[in-house]
């Protein structure tokens, strides 16, 4: 599907953008990939890390810009949609840069692949959009059904538009682990928020994969929730510093104690299929059908962090982390 084609990510010297990148060079042997970013000394040090390898094209763009992305889409064939603002603290101080960024800049990246004629747009979404409690998940939330409601006015073209939202990435830019892991060399107590918090987790390159799965699969319309594990904020610390002493600080602006990607309401147009969960859209236009091995979820499903049936363990955590930088 993706040989020879052409890809393009927003946010692509992001955490998730460069490993997309390393895996669409490695695996999807895409004819021209674009990164699209604002930060040319991240993409300075990615050409040079990745060999100059010449497939790669490398934009610098915000997509507040709707002009810049519709040149940087011209003749694209699928685009991942990585680009936001992602610290839940600083949406708080600063909400109108987030929704600036983070929804009208989504509203940007539809018109400019519909102009472009770009086959199918993925966005990628959080866990703080589902029942948001903070201006970041708001956001999240808002870009979310401006992608799913894009296929409306997108059913007299080709293009089509899906949503991924996840958890927490081990080991992506803002990771606790690094801190904790300083924190612990030196002897330091480690602070958290709260000891009964959770948090679903997820590995960057599990991520990765989801993305590219959820677009070889989607006809539009769906938003894609992988089935992944719980783990407590506690038992990170111990996996990290065991002998550490622990400091409880208190919930941050705008944070919650368990996170939720599928909420109660959600659920009466939730099926699940191939370790994933798929909320469906209320309303297609645009003629979506529901995959053939669907099956729905029970009544009053809610898939949160603290009740999920799959949990990481100390050991688990410890094993999984080891080779995190």
């Amino acid at each position: 599907m993706f040989k020879q084609s052409s890809l393009l990510v927003t946010g692509g010297t992001g955490s998730f953008g460069r490993a997309f990148v390393r895996y669409a060079l490695d695996k999807l042997d895409p004819h021209r990939l674009v990164v699209l970013s604002r930060d040319e000394l991240k993409q300075s040090e990615m050409r040079a890390e990745l060999n100059n390898d010449p497939r790669l094209r490398f934009f610098i763009g915000d997509i507040r810009d709707r002009d810049r992305l519709r040149r940087a889409m011209h003749n694209v064939d699928f685009v991942v949609h990585a680009a936001a603002l992602k610290q839940v603290d600083t949406a708080e101080y600063n909400p109108f840069e987030y929704i600036q960024t983070n929804i009208i800049g989504s509203q940007h990246v539809i018109e400019a692949a519909l102009d472009a004629g770009v086959e199918r747009v993925i966005a990628l979404s959080t866990d703080k959009a589902s029942s948001p409690v903070n201006l970041y998940g708001a956001t999240k939330l808002a870009a979310d059904k401006l992608f799913i409601a894009a296929n409306h006015y997108a059913s007299g073209y080709d293009t089509r538009f899906s949503v991924v939202r996840y958890g927490n990435v081990m080991g992506s830019r803002g990771s606790v682990i690094p801190f904790f892991r300083d924190l612990a060399s030196r002897g330091v107590p480690i602070p958290v928020t709260d000891t009964r918090m959770t948090r679903f987790w997820i590995s960057l390159p599990e991520a990765v994969e989801f993305v590219v799965e959820s677009l070889e699969m989607m006809n539009g319309g769906e938003l894609y929730v992988p089935m992944i594990p719980s783990m407590k904020l506690v038992d990170l610390v111990r996996a990290i510093a065991p002998d550490s002493e622990l400091t409880e600080i208190g919930i941050r602006p705008g944070e919650k104690l368990h996170e939720e990607m599928v909420s109660i309401d959600d659920a009466r147009r939730t099926v699940a299929v191939q370790g994933r969960y798929i909320i469906q859209p209320t309303a297609s236009t645009w003629g979506y059908d529901e995959p053939p091995d669907a099956a729905p979820v029970d009544e009053g499903f809610c898939y949160r962090s603290d009740s999920n049936q799959s949990w990481l363990s100390v050991e688990d955590i410890r094993d999984v982390i080891r080779d995190l930088p």
